[in-house]
């Protein structure tokens, strides 16, 4: 009979794979850039610095308090961070700073403890770094200071912190955007260690008038940071 199979004894071939698998193919084409996208982003935020840097708050050696030391008694970050004008590195002030007011304030206090043992023992201070950009990564305070860019603009609200954390990423994209646009994060040079500082007037107009006053050209090419 014409369609049938010989007399062999071959009969109709068994379904190896449910019928649903042949939309396997079109299932992975459509989940491949879906799910390598979600990696993608993972990677990007779970590993930039907005994620692992922002928020980092270490314990130090002695509980210095800047909302107590800045906030309420009014301290300049200068009389601390001596060399901020000066220098490329903002320094850490040796223990005969805070002993300069700690021989006479609260000089028992238990907490000073590790203060007095390093005077005794001439031996300083070892306070855990916050702010750490990577070693190809070149930034000078004394130039920023001097364009009149505020302490708060990269520390945040120092003098409002019990324990100082990092608020901004310092980031490359980070820093090219004040670089692009240093405007706004402009003030007058007496206010720079200003905590609470803020802008009255037309500030744009003050900020065009400070770039040129000051002849600011922040630079965007590589070397400006990796030297």
């Amino acid at each position: 009979m014409q369609g049938s199979y010989p007399a062999s004894g071959y009969g109709v071939l068994a379904q190896i794979f449910p019928k649903w698998t042949l939309k396997v193919p079109l299932y992975v084409a459509l989940a491949l850039p879906v799910g390598g996208g979600a990696v993608a982003g993972g990677i990007w935020y779970f590993f930039s610095p907005e994620y692992t840097d922002v928020g980092y708050r270490p314990a130090q050696p002695v509980p210095y308090s800047h909302a107590l030391h800045v906030g309420e008694l009014g301290l300049d970050c200068r009389y601390c961070h001596a060399s901020v004008e000066e220098s490329a590195v903002s320094n850490v002030p040796p223990t005969q700073v805070c002993m300069n007011c700690h021989h006479v304030a609260v000089r028992d206090s238990e907490l000073l403890e590790p203060i007095r043992k390093s005077i005794e023992q001439g031996r300083p201070m070892r306070w855990v770094r916050i702010h750490n950009l990577p070693d190809y990564a070149f930034f000078d305070h004394s130039v920023h200071v001097g364009a009149g860019v505020g302490c708060r603009t990269c520390h945040g609200p120092v003098h409002e912190m019990e324990v100082v954390s990092q608020v901004e990423p310092l980031s490359m994209s980070w820093c090219l955007d004040c670089h692009r646009d240093p405007g706004p994060h402009l003030r007058p040079l007496e206010a720079v260690t200003d905590m609470e500082w803020i802008p009255t007037g037309d500030h744009e107009a003050f900020a065009e008038l400070a770039i040129a006053e000051r002849a600011l050209a922040p630079p965007e090419d590589c070397t400006a940071c990796h030297r």
